[in-house]
């Protein structure tokens, strides 16, 4: 909040010793002071980096736009010493974002712990779930009693806030369940643990591909979630809120996708990055694009005989891409809440998307229908080249334009549906069938279903 910014600025800025300004700034959040950084010089940063100390600035740089930035800023020992005080996850994202010669010579200042669980993360490809996992945990081990458990607990509560769920292993340190700290709270000493531990916790490898795993990851509503190795030792976590963030990602690149983005853009992208993320998709659709037009150009002759019929094209083109917009986008929905799409569900999907076509058509084309017959007629101008009015060639227009909206909102609302599904089963991410290229497929049918009627109802195909 803006208030906040302000009266940090102060804080900073006073003639107060530094003791007191950490007292009053440790009252804020830590992503508010983050944002205070974008306001301040660079001296101004390295003074309130001093005033902080390293732990506390290794829980706030997390939240920096441009850590990399800051940590210039810093000797390299600081650097490596605030990261070293991160989360591990928190300290690969900010690690990354580094060039890899900093890296590198930071990575290797680190201790030796710090450094096993960061090359851990990174060894792991982007896609997979072992890269999003962080080390910051609570465990014990199958068999601690009560007190045992609860001893671990406060050790290791000083260096993992990750302690409403206690994760438990067995003596060969292979996963067994899960204990929540509310059930070890209430046990009674002497009590068995084992009774109030969910062996059935979920888990997920960590070579897994994120992509595979996220809706299942979505369902459950735990604070952590287990990363394990194939022999089902223990790596690291997944939290709640990367669970979140995941989502929130994923989201962002179905949008990037539906606009025409290969991957995702964001606000820092420079010039030239942002064209090579757009170009590609661009070409696809110009060349599209020259399909549907020169589809159109087969139906030349039709166009000249009824000159007319160029007056409605866009009203078809444009209704038959909204269907399939509007199928597409449940569709989608359907796909990221449910990955288990059989072909039972989707014939019931189909059986459902014809007869919303089927229905919106009549509906749309008895409206059009009356629309474009009154236009016609109050026109009184001629339909076809003889340049003769006649209201049976605007009947034969009217209908025309009804029958093809009936028609191409079945094969709209159909296409909406069975390109995510198709893309799906053969591992493409559903939302690529999105927005643009949707549209385009679209009006590549609705051209050949419009001018096709046209020309058979008058006697143009025969």
């Amino acid at each position: 909040m803006e208030e906040f910014l302000n009266e940090i600025l102060l804080i900073i800025r006073s003639s107060k010793n530094n003791k007191e300004k950490y007292n009053e700034l440790t009252q804020y959040h830590d992503s508010d002071i983050a944002d205070v950084f974008t306001l301040l010089d660079d001296e101004e940063k390295i003074h309130l980096a001093k005033i902080l100390g390293k732990e506390k600035l290794s829980d706030i740089i997390a939240y920096l736009e441009d850590s990399e930035d800051f940590l210039d800023l810093l000797k390299d020992e600081d650097a490596a010493d605030v990261i070293e005080l991160m989360d591990a996850d928190d300290a690969v994202d900010v690690l990354e974002d580094l060039d890899s010669e900093d890296r590198e010579k930071i990575i290797e200042l680190l201790s030796e712990d710090a450094k096993e669980d960061v090359k851990l993360i990174l060894s792991f490809e982007k896609d997979q779930v072992g890269s999003l996992m962080t080390t910051n945990f609570i465990q014990v081990i199958k068999g601690d009693g009560v007190k045992g458990a609860m001893k671990k607990l406060i050790e290791q509560a000083s260096e993992n806030d990750n302690i409403s769920t206690l994760i438990v292993l067995n003596p060969d340190e292979t996963f067994y369940g899960c204990i929540d700290l509310k059930e070890l709270i209430i046990a009674r000493e002497g009590e068995d643990l084992t009774q109030r531990v969910k062996t059935n916790y979920p888990t997920v490898y960590a070579d897994s591909l994120i992509d595979d795993v996220i809706n299942d990851l979505k369902e459950y509503a735990e604070d952590i979630i287990p990363v394990l190795d194939h022999e089902e030792h223990l790596l690291g976590v997944i939290t709640s809120q990367d669970i979140v963030e995941l989502v929130q990602e994923e989201a962002y690149e179905d949008l990037n996708r539906m606009a025409g983005l290969i991957t995702h853009e964001d606000e820092k992208e420079n010039f030239f990055g942002s064209i090579k993320k757009r170009i590609p998709w661009l070409i696809t659709l110009l060349i599209l694009g020259l399909l549907v037009s020169s589809v159109i150009s087969a139906f030349t002759d039709i166009i000249a005989e009824v000159t007319a019929a160029v007056l409605f094209q866009s009203v078809v083109l444009g209704m038959a891409g909204n269907g399939g917009t509007q199928a597409l986008a449940v569709t989608l929905t359907t796909l990221t809440q449910d990955d288990d799409i059989n072909r039972k569900k989707v014939m019931k999907m189909l059986g459902k998307e014809v007869a919303i076509g089927f229905l919106n058509g009549v509906i749309l084309g008895a409206i059009s229908f009356g629309i474009v017959l009154l236009f016609l007629v109050g026109k009184q101008q001629p339909i076809t080249s003889n340049g003769v009015y006649n209201i049976n060639d605007c009947l034969l227009v009217a209908m025309s334009v009804s029958l093809s909206l009936v028609i191409a909102l079945i094969f709209s609302s159909l296409l909406g549906l069975l390109l995510p599904v198709l893309f799906k089963r053969i591992k493409i991410d559903p939302a690529v069938a999105s927005g643009p290229m949707i549209t385009t497929i679209n009006d590549l049918l609705s051209s050949c279903i419009y001018y096709g009627l046209i020309g058979l109802l008058f006697g143009l195909l025969i």
